[in-house]
């Protein structure tokens, strides 16, 4: 079975790309480009809802995406 995950990717002051999972707390990964992080973090969301489905963990918590307007 296939999962499909919203992740964030944001490139930090040293370059290095930050890739989180906000459905998996704490499910965070990095790589030096785009394509590297985005690799760590499928690896990091596997990791992650196995561990979660071990210690009998909700796989994921609810996370809605908002447009704020400032």
């Amino acid at each position: 079975m296939t999962m499909k995950f919203l992740t964030t990717l944001e490139r930090d002051e040293d370059g290095v790309w930050i890739a989180e999972c906000p459905s998996i707390p704490g499910c965070v990964s990095q790589g030096d480009t785009r394509d590297e992080a985005l690799a760590n973090i499928r690896e990091a969301i596997a990791v992650c809802l196995e561990v979660r489905a071990e210690r009998g963990l909700p796989l994921t918590v609810e996370t809605q995406q908002v447009e704020v307007a400032v």
